[in-house]
């Protein structure tokens, strides 16, 4: 059945959300140009983008709904349902599920009684799987409202929902303090996160990252914290490689015949030659 038109936000609220717009418009030469921002706007509103926030956006910016549509159906930044206060995303792409994020995920899938993409019935925690959270360094990774918690394991990651439905305070890995989604959606927008020290906060990429440009720049780089295949790590100390010494280089490819001069490789024999 063909749907009823969007029902409009209330008085105040449309001219609230109004003066937001034309700031955010004004920053860019062509108006269209603002519809992600105003799409994290009426999601700061909302908790979700509303069919009335994607009739605001058209509005503002001389869309159709179909053209606003198209782009809020396009990214996973944009939820399409009621949220829960904080949005939980449990990395399953290949390194973080190798490194366990699929035993993660369905331990909170258990531990909070929803299914991919579901709200708990507090409103608390919206739980869902993301194919990549861009930080394969730090396996396997879950983000709350954006924000990144590294090499997490079934264990902490329950103890970090349980700590967010209970309202206490959990601090990120690495990024900024933790606030709701829609306080989250409105920075995304682009107004200033006013919270105390946030801003410092947030700082850049953590030490895992930065082990390829430290060896780019010759630096001496970070001790080896895995053990080769083979060895036994027990009781041994961590081996500083020397700065020519990859640091995966119990990983890197084995000499052969093909390329040992004192084995080379001859032509194959047939079987029983």
């Amino acid at each position: 059945m063909p749907q009823l038109p969007a029902p409009a936000y209330p008085a105040e609220v449309r001219a609230r959300l109004e003066a937001d717009a034309k700031e955010v418009i004004a920053r860019y030469p062509g108006s269209r140009s603002a519809l992600l921002p105003l799409l994290h706007l009426v999601q700061a509103e909302e908790g979700f983008v509303s069919r009335t926030g994607m009739a605001f956006c058209a509005d503002m910016l001389d869309l159709t709904t179909a053209e606003v549509t198209a782009v809020a159906t396009f990214y996973t930044m944009y939820r399409r349902g009621p949220s829960g206060d904080y949005q939980v995303g449990v990395c399953t792409n290949t390194l973080c599920a190798v490194m366990g994020g699929d035993a993660i995920f369905d331990r909170l899938k258990e531990h909070l009684g929803v299914g991919n993409d579901e709200t708990t019935e507090d409103g608390k925690i919206t739980l869902e799987h993301i194919e990549c959270n861009a930080a394969c360094d730090f396996a396997p990774v879950v983000m709350v409202n954006w924000e990144f918690f590294d090499n997490q394991t079934p264990e902490s990651a329950t103890r970090l929902v349980d700590d967010l439905i209970a309202g206490r305070t959990v601090e990120p890995t690495r990024g900024a303090p933790l606030c709701t989604y829609k306080e989250t959606a409105r920075i995304l927008a682009g107004f200033p996160d006013e919270r105390p020290g946030a801003v410092e906060a947030s700082g850049g990429a953590g030490p895992a990252s930065l082990v390829g440009l430290r060896l780019a720049k010759g630096e001496e780089p970070h001790p080896r914290v895995v053990a080769p295949r083979g060895a036994n790590p027990r009781g041994e100390q961590p081996h500083d490689p020397s700065p020519s010494e990859h640091l995966s280089s119990h990983d890197a490819p084995q000499r052969t015949s093909a390329s040992d001069p004192d084995h080379p490789a001859g032509p194959a024999a047939e079987e029983g030659a």
